[in-house]
């Protein structure tokens, strides 16, 4: 697993050498753009429009725009001298329930292994961590970027996600999601009815079961045309227009969840 970034996580006077390696990758299909006339893949090309030509990498530079057109060069100079201590660390904050994060702050998943000579303050902060039931609040800079992250045991290593900081996080205030209960009623037996639903529906997390069924449809459809042949249309059944109000749905949900929850213990019961 290739490393990304190396450095230290500071823990009180403890400095923990660790390797930090990504821990996903999303599975796209990836398609070039072509030319239509002749299929020929069509090239970005970095453009100045006032010097009417191509500009090589080498000669592009980062600015920032203060004023509409108006720009201030940063060069790699200006970064390297940003006085920021989580360049070379991880520096953890606060230790906190990991239930107090809502998961709209998380980013990007990352795994931490121990550095050379830094496996046992590794252990002891993995296990410090686990016996606390704690996760850690830290900043981390990669790529120029200072990022809010936390720290969590997961199995047997340590995991870091990085984090939006709270005002990249949007409001919901002109959602006026916080006005519906005044306006919209919700009877005891309808709640009752949602209730019962969510507990038909629920089952153990095995992510494995999950397939992305757009993506294998889509592969199918490339080998299909690799293959020369045509592409069968398969025709969306229809919505029903079957009129029901809020209690029949409830009902005919709660039927229709007793019934798969019936079918997938008899299928354990088939496997088992």
């Amino acid at each position: 697993m290739r490393t990304i970034w190396k450095g230290a996580i500071s823990f009180g006077l403890v400095n923990v050498p660790i390797r930090l390696s990504t821990a996903t990758n999303k599975n796209n299909i990836r398609f070039r753009l072509l030319h239509n006339k002749c299929k020929t893949p069509v090239n970005t090309v970095r453009y100045c429009t006032k010097c009417d030509e191509e500009v090589p990498y080498q000669d592009l530079v980062k600015g920032y725009e203060y004023e509409d057109n108006k720009f201030v060069v940063l060069r790699d100079e200006d970064f390297d001298n940003i006085p920021v201590k989580s360049t070379k660390t991880i520096d953890i904050i606060d230790f906190v329930k990991l239930e107090e994060i809502d998961p709209i702050y998380y980013i990007k998943t990352y795994y931490l292994a121990p550095a050379e000579g830094g496996e046992k303050p590794y252990l002891l902060l993995k296990k410090a961590m686990a016996n606390t039931r704690k996760v850690a609040i830290s900043k981390i800079t990669v790529r120029n970027k200072e990022s809010l992250a936390v720290i969590r045991v997961m199995d047997d290593l340590l995991v870091m996600e990085t984090m939006y900081f709270a005002d990249e996080v949007k409001t919901v205030d002109d959602l006026t999601i916080k006005t519906m209960e005044d306006k919209i009623k919700i009877s005891d037996k309808e709640e009752e009815l949602a209730v019962e639903i969510v507990n038909n529906l629920t089952a153990e997390f095995e992510p494995e079961k999950y397939d992305d069924e757009y993506r294998q449809e889509l592969l199918d459809i490339i080998r299909t045309k690799i293959e020369g042949k045509e592409v069968e249309i398969h025709e969306t059944a229809p919505v029903e227009s079957k009129v029901l109000d809020l209690m029949d749905k409830l009902k005919a949900s709660v039927e229709a969840s007793e019934r798969k929850e019936k079918e997938k213990k008899e299928s354990k019961q088939i496997t088992g």
